[in-house]
Order: structure tokens, then C-alpha cells, then sequence
């Protein structure tokens, strides 16, 4: 069997976070984790901000973010 765990999954998504966070700072953008997971407008933000970047990684991050943050 192959499931993962709930804790596996925030950690993955974690590492996307981070990601994500690093990602944007290269683009002059501070990211706040925590506020990042708690406030969905915040995340939105930030979302669109980067799905608006020519940085290919950046958008791609991003995707692999909005189901979480967003939906």
C-alpha cells in the first residue's frame, strides 16, 4: 500500500512553502508563512502576484500552492 499520512502532507507542502517563499523573495517579494496558512486572502494575494511573474518556476510554485491556500 502506498498512503501517506496527514503530517507527511503538510510537510510536502511545507517544502512548497518554502519554495514558494524563496521563489519570491529573488522577486523583491516578503512572504509570511504563517500568515500564508491562515489568512486566505493574504494567500490570494500573493498567488496572484505571482501568477502575474515571467519566472516560469515562480508560477509553477504557485500552482502546486492554490488548491491548498485557496480552496
Amino acid at each position: 500500500m502506498n498512503a501517506s499520512s496527514n503530517g507527511e502532507a503538510r510537510v510536502l507542502r511545507l517544502v512548497d512553502i518554502i519554495d514558494f517563499k524563496w521563489q519570491l523573495a529573488h522577486e523583491g517579494i516578503h512572504l509570511h508563512v504563517e500568515k500564508l496558512q491562515s489568512d486566505p486572502d493574504y494567500a490570494r494575494e500573493l498567488l496572484e502576484s505571482a501568477s502575474q511573474s515571467p519566472n516560469k518556476a515562480l508560477r509553477a510554485a504557485a500552482e502546486r500552492l492554490r488548491p491548498g491556500l485557496t480552496g
